[in-house]
């Protein structure tokens, strides 16, 4: 039986340019792979393969270049994770043809907070990044993406005291509009990286 993309685990990681989810694969593969996990990677863009190839250097030594892949959805890229993720799914059956131990792929996507949300038939468990940057008043806007994720993403705490962001606002802010977990990280001292790994485990992985 030939594989297809239901046999291999995927996680969707969404947010609008800038939130830093390039950095928080940056940060996540590697670990991911130290934990002695097969992954794969897929970046949509709209008309280039301009992020895959910055991840394809960045993981240059520990992913294989063939599990590196970019999606060009030639509209916003959220079309090819929400309305019609077929592009993705192709991408993630190419893998699985090549690499049929794989154990998780990774599909990234930009997307306002009303746009980023991933069709359940391509991501099992979907992060949903902000930055401190964007404003401390992101997640009280209840947008689809901050509330519906399975784990949302506050990045770039180290911003906060030059943005005039209060941290624990947008704490009890979010906690306010959502059932499921929040965390905050800097992404460029790897702050919580770790306890995201455990969410991304525990949610895809052992659940």
């Amino acid at each position: 039986m030939s594989l297809t993309h239901r046999d291999v685990a995927t996680v969707g990681i969404g947010g609008p340019v800038g939130s830093g989810k390039t950095s928080l694969l940056t940060a996540l593969v590697p670990e991911l792979r130290e934990q002695g996990l097969d992954v794969g990677v897929i970046a949509n863009d709209i008309l280039t393969q301009e992020d895959a190839d910055v991840l394809r250097e960045r993981f240059a030594g520990v992913v294989p270049e063939d599990l590196v892949a970019g999606v060009e959805t030639g509209a916003c890229p959220h079309t090819g994770i929400r309305e019609d993720p077929s592009m993705n799914l192709q991408q993630i059956d190419s893998f699985l043809a090549e690499h049929p131990e794989l154990d998780l792929v990774l599909v990234e996507s930009g997307g306002d907070n009303l746009a980023a949300t991933f069709n359940p038939e391509l991501a099992d468990y979907s992060l949903y990044v902000i930055s401190v940057a964007e404003g401390e008043d992101i997640p009280r806007k209840r947008g689809p993406g901050v509330v519906d994720c399975d784990l949302l993403v506050v990045n770039k705490t180290d911003l906060a005291p030059h943005v005039g962001v209060d941290l624990n606002v947008m704490e009890r802010d979010a906690n306010g509009v959502r059932d499921g977990p929040v965390v905050f990280t800097n992404c460029k001292d790897e702050t919580n990286i770790d306890e995201v790994l455990t969410h991304v485990r525990d949610g895809v992985l052992f659940a």
